[in-house]
């Protein structure tokens, strides 16, 4: 069967961090937000309406997506057209255990997404400050045997860098770095292959029934002891576990990306916007964080308006 025969469908998580009542609801279990904190930010939950740009840029680039899930925390888009039959909003309630909630942890909710109901096996997932550049097809996401591309980053000298940052200079990792490590460890320990290649921070593939063989079999235990872990936390084993198991069992293909394919725009540096235009990359993150303001914000909204101006079929 030819790899453009499978329903593929896309996963987004969102939130809507501006919304008083999951502000308050956050407040209650970890306090207010804190400018200065990489796990606890304003950027980590603002709601600057990516996800409408997102779909837009899915629309134009990649018209072939079967379905459209939305996973969140009982909110909603106020701009989405639910009567889509595309568009399907998923709770937490509905793919996470009761011990998980209330969940402000991406990397905890992410081990979950298999879980929703009438995925299909062959999916791709998106963040939802990610977008498509120009035009995709199914086969630059699985391979002809159906299997997922999987594309990193080329880190080759990671393991080795980072020893020497935490051992020998005495810098903490930060968490996000701290969680693919967690991971890669585990793989290694499981499957005896450690990938030192990092997650390119964009659009991935996944087959839903790998996700579930190390959800609840190969990994099943570490998953469980982050239960819990309703914010983020040192421990996590960041999603990109699901990919190095893939290639290490044989049922995924490793590809390595360059900024001309895959780029973060960090909304805070003006440079990267002009590195986006000079390289025009098929995928890319506006990567918000603790170090943007609102004045960046307003600056990357204005640059997705000018980039998706049409309204998509998603849209009220």
């Amino acid at each position: 069967m030819k790899v453009d025969k499978y329903d593929i469908d896309i996963v987004y998580l969102w939130v809507d961090g501006n919304d008083p009542a999951w502000q308050a609801k956050r407040n209650a279990l970890i306090g207010a937000a804190e400018e200065s904190s990489s796990v606890n930010c304003k950027g980590r939950y603002a709601n600057n309406d990516e996800l409408k740009f997102s779909l837009r840029s899915i629309e134009q680039h990649a018209p072939w997506i079967r379905n459209v899930y939305i996973v969140t925390d009982n909110q909603r888009p106020e701009w989405l057209d639910t009567n889509n039959p595309r568009v399907k909003i998923v709770d937490h309630t509905e793919i996470m255990p009761a011990e998980s909630l209330p969940c402000f942890n991406s990397d905890l909710i992410e081990h979950y997404l298999y879980q929703i109901s009438g995925l299909a096996e062959h999916f791709i997932y998106a963040n939802d400050d990610t977008m498509l550049n120009c035009d995709v097809q199914p086969c630059d996401f699985f391979t002809e045997e159906g299997f997922p591309i999987i594309r990193f980053s080329r880190k080759p000298f990671r393991k080795l860098r980072w020893f020497w940052r935490e051992k020998i200079r005495r810098n903490p990792l930060k968490n996000y770095s701290k969680k693919v490590e967690r991971a890669s460890q585990l793989v290694f320990e499981k499957c005896g292959v450690y990938f030192t290649g990092m997650p390119h921070h964009n659009i991935d593939s996944y087959l839903r029934s790998d996700c579930r063989h190390v959800a609840e079999e190969t990994l099943r235990e570490e998953f469980l002891a982050n239960i819990t872990h309703k914010v983020r936390n040192n421990d996590d084993v960041q999603r990109v576990a699901f990919s190095y198991i893939a290639l290490a069992e044989g049922r995924g293909k490793l590809h390595y990306v360059t900024q001309k394919e895959s780029m973060i725009v960090r909304i805070h540096k003006p440079k990267d916007y002009v590195k986006f235009r000079k390289n025009s990359p098929t995928f890319f993150c506006m990567n918000d964080s603790e170090y943007a303001s609102d004045c960046d914000r307003q600056r990357a909204v204005a640059f997705l308006e000018e980039r998706f101006p049409d309204k998509s079929r998603f849209e009220r």
